[in-house]
């Protein structure tokens, strides 16, 4: 929060800042071609910028970027090792040995729905979302283009499971994370989630079922069957490629760290390179580094397997960096409780609370460019509002849970947007659409704060008398959604 005795910025100062760095922000990604981490390194100098002229002294601010920067290390470690775990295990046959038996086994009128499913199992087994989509949903956007399924509406279906699983996941740092700014413990928090995301995830499995049903029919089996050929004679498909899989996740179920863990996993990766596949042992190794690069002729095998290394998320740490630092500026210079404020008064029920909760879940992925950011500052802007019409704080931690981590695969810029469209092949404004868990759990939320439905109330609590913010998380964070 913003400092004592320095003044919050006004309304017209955090929206000319705000909408000097959307600007940038849209310019550059739409019709500049540049890329989004010049425009928040623009933009940590435009809140810099406020900062000053509210009073703060630049060496505060830069302290804050840093304290920014440090909530959120944990996510970098985690990307550079899914980004190895990911180059190896395309080396070492697993991820096309898991494409082709699901070519093989799933028929495409239930393929959406099975990839919701087996992706929300992957994130609820390991409790990262990042593991999930880098893994099993990988796996799936490969099967998926096998099918010809559009790849867009493939990837709203793997997030769609992986958040799902995430955030009912007790192993998640996400989680972990709302619950604990919250003042909440872990297993509330997530029996507050559980009757509205169960609901929004029956309806959305109806949904991509129905979508599955409409879009068999118009399959070319006879394209599976070529690409599995392909894919066969490219790898040493066996089914002892699942034996890397079966470890990681089960080592990850025995609630092990996440880093080491996906750093072993892609040890096996390179093992299977040289063991199975006959790789010369230093390119298997390097694949750890730079993306696997495979010329098969097929289009569809080499778009979806010509890539992985941690060399490829280098762009997405930098967005990380860069967004946490952006946070850890607003967070001091008072801007999203500038924005707080001027809604509280219209805040007197659990529906508007839930609406704006989300809302400033949602603003801080916008803004802040980070889930992590989104998660921190939420519940300390708003955790007031709850207290002071008696609602418990297990609603706000779900609330900002599903504003923060649901919507941050929506924004281009954002940590998962960067990471997810660049897992996965595609464009994040292209399978933002299709994210419909997402859509389906925020909207059945405010509907039912709305109608009094899953809400815990409380005794209100006098402001005065309320307790000051939330705690600061205890340990960097060291897992993603």
């Amino acid at each position: 929060m913003v400092s004592a005795g320095k003044r919050l910025p006004s309304m017209l100062q955090v929206i000319v800042s705000l909408g000097l760095f959307l600007l940038i922000a849209f310019s550059f990604t739409a019709k500049l071609d540049l890329p989004i981490q010049l425009a928040l390194y623009i933009g940590w100098f435009i809140i810099i910028g406020l900062g000053l002229r509210l009073g703060h002294k630049y060496h505060d601010l830069e302290k804050a970027a840093l304290s920014g920067i440090s909530n959120g290390l944990g996510a970098v470690l985690i990307l550079l090792a899914v980004g190895a775990l990911v180059g190896t295990w395309i080396a070492g046959g697993i991820v096309p040995t898991i494409i082709y038996y699901g070519l093989k086994a799933i028929h495409p009128s239930i393929f959406l729905l099975a990839t919701m499913i087996i992706c929300s199992l992957t994130a609820l087994a390991t409790g990262t979302s990042w593991g999930a989509a880098g893994t099993a949903g990988i796996a799936m956007m490969g099967i998926g283009q096998g099918l010809g399924v559009p790849a867009p509406v493939t990837a709203g279906a793997v997030l769609s499971g992986c958040y799902f699983g995430d955030k009912m996941s007790p192993l998640s740092d996400s989680v972990i994370l709302a619950s604990s700014m919250s003042n909440v413990e872990v297993v509330e928090h997530i029996k507050g989630m559980l009757p509205i995301a169960a609901i929004s995830y029956v309806i959305t499995a109806i949904m991509f079922t129905a979508f599955g049903i409409h879009y068999s029919g118009q399959v070319d089996m006879s394209k599976v069957q070529s690409v599995m050929l392909s894919m066969q004679n490219q790898f040493d498909i066996t089914p002892y490629s699942f034996v890397p899989v079966i470890i990681v996740l089960g080592l990850l179920a025995l609630r092990l760290p996440s880093f080491p863990v996906i750093s072993f996993g892609s040890l096996l990766g390179v093992v299977w390179a040289v063991m199975v596949q006959n790789m010369d042992p230093l390119i298997a190794f390097k694949t750890a580094w730079a993306p696997y690069s495979i010329d098969s002729g097929v289009e569809f095998i080499d778009s979806i397997l010509n890539r992985g290394g941690m060399s490829s998320m280098l762009g997405s740490v930098a967005v990380i960096i860069f967004g946490l630092g952006f946070g850890g500026l607003l967070d001091k210079v008072g801007v999203l409780e500038t924005i707080a404020k001027l809604f509280t008064h219209r805040i007197t029920n659990a529906g508007s609370l839930a609406t704006s909760t989300i809302g400033t879940a949602f603003l801080g992925n916008v803004f802040g460019s980070a889930m992590y950011v989104s998660l921190i500052l939420t519940p300390k802007i708003c955790a007031k509002n709850y207290d002071r019409l008696g609602y418990q704080r297990k609603n706000l931690s779900r609330n900002a849970e599903f504003g923060g981590t649901l919507t941050s695969g929506m924004v281009p810029w954002s940590d998962n947007g960067i990471y997810m469209a660049g897992i996965l092949g595609v464009a994040t404004l292209s399978y933002a659409p299709f994210m419909w868990l997402s859509f389906v759990c925020i909207i059945i939320t405010i509907a039912c704060s709305y109608m009094g439905w899953f809400i815990d109330p409380c005794e209100p609590v006098d402001e005065s008398m309320a307790p000051s913010q939330p705690p600061q998380p205890s340990a960097t964070v060291t897992d993603n959604a």
